[in-house]
């Protein structure tokens, strides 16, 4: 549990600030992230259409008209 998280907050901010965006970092996050899920066995699924009925029901549920 945080007990300041107004600091953090401001914490996070000034990090945002000072760091601008860096895609080539990002893309190594994200490949070192998905090099993990696969050493893992979660990544790549085995199936990428698995559950894909119950998503369609979920989102048909909260379709606004």
């Amino acid at each position: 549990m945080i007990r300041e998280p107004e600091l953090v907050r401001a914490f996070e901010a000034e990090q945002i600030r000072r760091e601008p965006p860096d895609y080539h970092r990002s893309l190594r996050i994200f490949e070192a992230l998905w090099d993990h899920g696969r050493r893992l066995g979660a990544l790549p699924p085995g199936d990428p259409l698995e559950g894909i009925e119950g998503d369609l029901r979920l989102a048909e549920a909260l379709r606004v008209r």
